[in-house]
């Protein structure tokens, strides 16, 4: 068996990732990953979990198909086996790799690959199912020696980038028998996997890449929404961070010079009606009018970052008031951008009561392609 840490050319990484720490790189958003070819059957990946609430997993896909979840805190505690416990089931480890697993922080846990792998060479992919509910840092991976390469298939060229909400980030999008409907009551973050989110099913369809920076229950201001309550944080001043969340320590800048998109979709405006409707109740009034200048002042800062990129003004099926859409039209007007468009799905602010399930993620996906498609391949160059 061999160490292999998270450095080694074996491995890529996608999405907002904070390298840092090399060598304990910390994944915060839905959709990143990291990916690496393995053959034979046993394998661990050693993993630390830092948990604010819902329960915590992350996915696992074999050669791009959906295999399952690794269970890192199932609410109550950590998952996983210690070093300890690990390296009593692993005594055929080199001496020197004993030392580097011994090195590691106890809160560090290995999590067996084993059920998703058979003896043949595979692509596995370990993503982030969630949103800031959790971050978790990829310490190393232990596997049979000389069964690790690095995936043969590069990276896409085309880039899109998201903005948005618990629907960007496929928040309970497995509870399938909810199609149109309300949440399962106190379904605590177990149905919620970004791999059936509408960005990246939109991402695989048109052959992109994909940063998905998308928090549940995020508004545009601070204050609004539910991210964070009661001191809720909204995207204004989450956008430009690569950890977004106060309560799970730092919050740090984001280079955006490390991925340029050529697409951005701008998911925002369906939980600013948290605590209070006012786009609704009073159009022209104080609070509206702010809100309308802060959107127009998020669009100008993605456009002085993004200087040539389209971005998709959006909202979700998720029921609301047309007045946020109309709000957001608005806004689109007034910038006179050409490359600023506003996208109404058919079913917009009336589609369901509840989060979008895996039909309805595939449906979006596959109208907001349409759109993009309508524009010509012109959108994707540089």
């Amino acid at each position: 068996m061999a160490w292999h840490a998270p450095t080694d050319p074996c491995f890529s990484y996608e999405g907002r990732i904070d390298f840092e720490c090399p060598e304990a790189p910390t994944f915060v958003n839905p959709c990143s990953y990291f990916r690496f070819r393995l053959g034979g059957k046993r394998a661990a990946l050693a993993l630390e979990n830092q948990r604010a609430y819902f329960e915590n997993a992350l996915g696992v896909l074999v050669d791009g198909e959906y295999r399952g979840k690794i269970l890192l805190h199932d609410g109550t505690s950590l998952q996983g086996e210690t070093a300890e416990q690990f390296l009593l089931r692993l005594l055929s480890v080199e001496e020197e790799r004993l030392s580097a697993i011994k090195g590691l922080k106890e809160s560090v846990r290995f999590y067996d690959l084993a059920p998703f792998l058979d003896e043949k060479e595979h692509e596995v992919t370990i993503f982030k199912r969630m949103d800031s509910c959790h971050y978790f840092r990829f310490c190393g991976l232990v596997a049979e020696e000389g069964q690790l390469c690095r995936p043969d298939t590069p990276l896409p060229e085309r880039r899109i980038e998201v903005y948005g909400d618990s629907i960007s980030c496929g928040e309970v999008s497995e509870a399938v028998g909810c199609v149109g409907s309300d949440d399962p009551e106190g379904h605590n973050g177990i149905y919620s996997n970004s791999f059936y989110s509408y960005p990246w099913i939109l991402a695989r369809r048109l052959g992109a890449r994909l940063h998905d920076v998308s928090q549940g229950g995020i508004a545009l201001q601070d204050g609004m929404g539910w991210f964070n309550l009661p001191d809720a944080v909204g995207m204004l001043s989450c956008y430009d961070k690569i950890q977004n969340n106060p309560s799970l320590g730092e919050r740090k800048p984001w280079d955006f010079g490390a991925y340029v998109p050529h697409v951005i979709i701008v998911a925002i405006g369906q939980n600013d009606a948290h605590p209070e409707n006012y786009m609704a109740e009073a159009y022209d009034g104080e609070k509206a009018v702010r809100w309308r200048k802060d959107y127009r002042r998020f669009l100008g800062l993605l456009r002085e970052k993004y200087p040539t990129a389209l971005i998709v003004l959006t909202t979700t099926i998720l029921g609301h008031d047309p007045a946020w859409d109309r709000a957001i039209g608005q806004v689109c007007n007034e910038m006179q951008d050409p490359k600023i468009r506003q996208f109404l799905y058919e079913k917009n602010g009336c589609g369901t009561s509840g989060h979008v399930r895996i039909p309805e993620a595939e449906k979006m996906a596959g109208e907001m392609q349409g759109f993009l498609e309508s524009l010509g391949d012109e959108i994707w160059k540089d």
